[in-house]
């Protein structure tokens, strides 16, 4: 009975508890029910409130915003960045007043900055600026976007200011827009409200220009190298060479820096390629694995096109010193030296190689400096995409080397390109600053490319996936790199207006910066200095006709062996004829004799005999008179006077 009794108070406890247990779960269910239908409400009521009464100025204190202040004031019309509008309350946007104010504190940096534009919370805000240390700029950064987007602008933008604040800046003018940099911008009532609308006090201006071109297609000074200077590597990427003609083509160069054969332009290079498959040349790289053929063969086709495709020009000397583009204005201002490519542009790998060999070139020829308060250059490499496009593995080691140690040289890179995917994660991980405009997912691929691109920033307020694809033309996503080497904040930005000439540069005003430039009479005029291919030439011109005059002489001594021969022989035959003539002479004699001696027993009656038959004539005088006498005496007299006609 005990027992029944302690089992069921176990089963009633237990029934118990499970109801407490489900009364506890309905509970719940029913707070969060409360919250939400509160939340609702509160935001229903906040919705009407901002519908009814009029925003009100923020006061910040600390960097944060203060209690609203008394006097309300209305949004002017055109929005907050009309002209003459006061820092107030930000309109309701993704971000809070902590994350603002976070912002702002993320981007107050004590030292000089290059100023980027203003916060963009719904609208801009002026007081909220954002901005990149100039002691960072050398740390890199990308610019990327959409067609269209700005970054141009941007480019143009950093540049300016870099050059002001005494940094010489090279960059690659695709489009020609930034020779507008030489000349002072134009305002109008649009861009002066925009620039008001974000704190920037605008101001027409120019900047020092140099003008560069590649081997002098386009305007400007003309920019060369050496193929030595260019090295291999570089040559096989623009070459389009697998691993084994690029191996191949590295042997070749060192060959001619061992031999003291300068490679100046590429007749040079296909004269040593020629060379060392010739008779007379290949036998030169036995010892270091030789040449093929059929290697070097596709090295020249792919020459002879490189070639016709105008890449002639390009190499040569005087080979520019880089030295050149570090340059500061007798103002202080850094002179902005500008490669004008407009006519090379369907010949992206070369222009994308010529502009890595300036890098390295530098790389190679700056002195250490360590971390400055700015750089000595800021390099900034416009259409990045072509510089990666079917590079080879070590190409890329090569490109992700030179960013990484090129800071400690005082310069600084900014890629500019159309989206970071089109940068190498290696490379991508050496960058301190970025600046994102407008992304399109139009496509899956493009929707793949935007998720990752989000996946590389740093937490923030914005929802970036959707935020990247709605920014405006003048507006990107911030984060740089700040005075300790942290991340700032993601910050929505709508950037500053440039100064100078948005569009083109007139001509005229072009070809007098070109022909005034001191640069010119040093590099305006190509070299032909006696290199690889004339001491090639004259080696192998040498060797041939060493090689005819020994053909000529074994010739001469052939035909004179061939004349001796023919002579001997008919020195020969002579004599075998001439032994002939004098044998069938002295038989001929012997015949006589015996004939004269018979005649003369019988004297008388041969006479009368001669007499009787009218003076016939003697044995002697017949045998001599004879044709066979006559024959072989001519034969012993021209044997023995050497007058025989040679046959």
């Amino acid at each position: 009975m005990a027992d029944d009794a302690v089992t069921r108070a176990q089963e009633a406890a237990a029934a118990a508890a499970e109801a407490a247990e489900a009364l506890q779960v309905q509970a719940q269910e029913a707070i969060k029910k409360a919250e939400e239908a509160a939340e609702l409400a509160r935001a229903a009521l906040e919705a009407q409130q901002q519908a009814t009464e009029p925003r009100v100025e923020a006061t910040p204190v600390d960097g944060g915003f203060d209690a609203p202040a008394s006097r309300a004031t209305q949004p002017p019309a055109g929005g907050f960045d009309a002209p003459g509008s006061q820092a107030t309350q930000p309109p309701a946007g993704p971000l809070d007043a902590d994350q603002i104010a976070a912002i702002k504190s993320g981007y107050a940096f004590e030292g000089a900055a290059l100023e980027m534009g203003a916060l963009v919370n719904g609208e801009a805000m002026p007081d909220v600026p954002v901005r990149i240390p100039l002691a960072m700029t050398n740390r890199h950064g990308l610019v990327a976007g959409a067609t269209g987007t700005g970054k141009t602008r941007t480019l143009q933008v950093l540049a300016e200011q870099l050059a002001a604040a005494g940094v010489a800046v090279f960059a690659a003018d695709i489009k020609g827009d930034l020779s507008g940099m030489a000349t002072p911008g134009e305002g109008n009532e649009k861009l002066l409200q925009r620039t008001e609308g974000i704190g920037q006090a605008w101001a027409a201006a120019s900047f020092p220009v140099e003008f560069f071109s590649l081997g002098g297609i386009g305007k400007g000074v003309p920019i060369r190298a050496t193929v030595a200077g260019f090295g291999p590597l570089l040559l096989s990427k623009v070459l389009g060479l697998n691993d084994t003609q690029e191996s191949s083509l590295g042997l070749v160069f060192h060959y001619a820096e061992n031999a003291g054969l300068a490679l100046l332009d590429l007749a040079d290079l296909r004269a040593v390629l020629q060379y060392l498959v010739s008779e007379e040349g290949k036998g030169e790289l036995e010892g270091l694995g030789g040449l093929a053929k059929a290697t070097v063969g596709v090295i020249l086709r792919e020459l002879v096109t490189f070639a016709e495709a105008g890449a002639d020009v390009f190499f040569g000397e005087p080979e520019i010193d880089t030295v050149e583009f570090l340059r500061v204005a007798s103002d202080g201002r850094g002179i902005v030296s500008l490669l004008e490519v407009p006519g090379v542009v369907d010949r992206p790998a070369l222009y994308s190689t010529f502009l890595m060999w300036l890098l390295a070139d530098l790389f190679n020829d700056l002195p250490e400096v360590g971390d400055l308060d700015q750089p000595k250059l800021v390099f900034f490499f416009d259409e990045a995409h072509l510089l990666f496009n079917g590079a080879s593995k070590d190409f890329l080691a090569q490109v992700v080397q030179t960013v990484r140690l090129i800071r400690s040289k005082g310069v600084g890179i900014f890629f500019v390109t159309q989206t970071p995917k089109d940068v190498p994660a290696d490379v991508l991980a050496q960058l301190g600053s970025r600046v994102q405009h407008q992304l399109r997912a139009f496509t899956p691929d493009d929707a793949k490319a935007l998720r990752a691109t989000v996946s590389t920033y740093p937490r923030s307020g914005y929802d970036l996936e959707e935020v990247l694809t709605t920014l405006g033309t003048g507006e990107a996503i911030v984060t740089v790199m700040n005075e300790k080497g942290a991340p700032s904040p993601v910050a929505w930005t709508r950037l500053r207006a440039p100064q100078a000439l948005m569009s083109p540069s007139a001509d005229a005003a072009i070809d007098a910066l070109i022909g005034a430039s001191p640069l010119l009479p040093k590099y305006g005029t190509p070299l032909d200095r006696e290199s690889a291919g004339e001491i090639l030439t004259a080696k192998m011109n040498e060797a041939a006709a060493a090689a005819k005059a020994a053909d000529d002489a074994a010739a001469k001594a052939e035909a004179d062996a061939e004349f001796a021969k023919q002579q001997a022989a008919i020195e020969k035959q002579q004599e075998k004829e001439r032994r002939a003539a004098q044998a069938e002479y002295e038989r001929l004699m012997k015949r006589t004799s015996g004939t004269s001696h018979s005649s003369r027993s019988s004297g008388s009656s041969s006479r009368s005999t001669s007499r009787s038959t009218g003076g016939s004539k003697s044995t002697l005088e017949q045998v001599l008179g004879s044709k066979a006498a006559r024959d072989v005496l001519t034969t012993v007299v021209e044997g023995i006077f050497g007058t025989r006609r040679r046959k």
